[in-house]
């Protein structure tokens, strides 16, 4: 994986240190950061997972993408909605995300 300029102070791994990743890595990684282990993404394990990785503004964020991926309004996104998610990313994050 091709290393890009965007700046992690944490240099932990994921997303933000390729030049692009597939769906089922963006997917993987994601699911690291489901910390009660429930199978769906709230806003704050997505904003820890955006914070991780260098972005502004993770709050704001965060629940913007809740509310675009979460379909069924339960304020989660689980794995039927990851794919909102992903499109999510790639338009409002600059995420370079590809189906393998």
């Amino acid at each position: 994986m091709a290393i890009i300029g965007r700046v992690n102070n944490n240099r932990e791994p994921g997303p933000a240190h390729v030049s692009s990743i597939t769906v089922e890595e963006f997917k993987k990684w994601l699911k690291t950061f489901d910390t009660n282990n429930d199978g769906r993404i709230s806003r704050s394990e997505l904003r820890e997972a955006m914070r991780r990785q260098g972005c502004w503004f993770t709050t704001f964020r965060a629940g913007r993408a809740v509310r675009h991926a979460d379909k069924n309004n339960d304020g989660f996104v689980d794995d039927s909605e990851l794919e909102n998610l992903v499109v999510f990313a790639q338009k409002n994050l600059g995420m370079k995300i590809y189906a393998a």
